[in-house]
């Protein structure tokens, strides 16, 4: 399993926009074979911050699911709203692996 964490520079001005970006893109992700854990965006702190959490059986297959949603009409009406609403800076996208503690190691060596 991998799960890509994604760090994003919001404007803090425009956080309803992100957060209604962010409920375009959840669905989107499980449609494709993901499993999106949620956006988190601001509640204290920073207010120009949020980030995003979903996982792919494989690094392989969240690549699929790259490729899949540069053609599916829905994923790129969910871009050309980011871009038009201006609501999102920047980002960037990190994989990790997560551990569970319910995984042997050697399930967990093999992703």
């Amino acid at each position: 399993m991998v799960t890509c964490y994604l760090k994003y520079i919001i404007d803090p001005w425009k956080i309803a926009e992100f957060e209604h970006y962010a409920k375009l893109w959840i669905p989107l992700v499980n449609q494709f074979g993901g499993q999106h854990h949620g956006y988190f965006l601001p509640s204290e702190g920073a207010s120009h911050i949020a980030y995003a959490l979903f996982s792919f059986p494989s690094l392989a297959e969240y690549e699929c699911y790259r490729q899949q949603s540069m053609q599916d009409e829905a994923c790129q009406a969910a871009f050309r709203y980011a871009e038009e609403t201006r609501c999102i800076v920047s980002y960037e996208r990190s994989f990790l692996r997560p551990v569970f503690g319910d995984q042997d190691d050697a399930t967990s060596a093999e992703n």
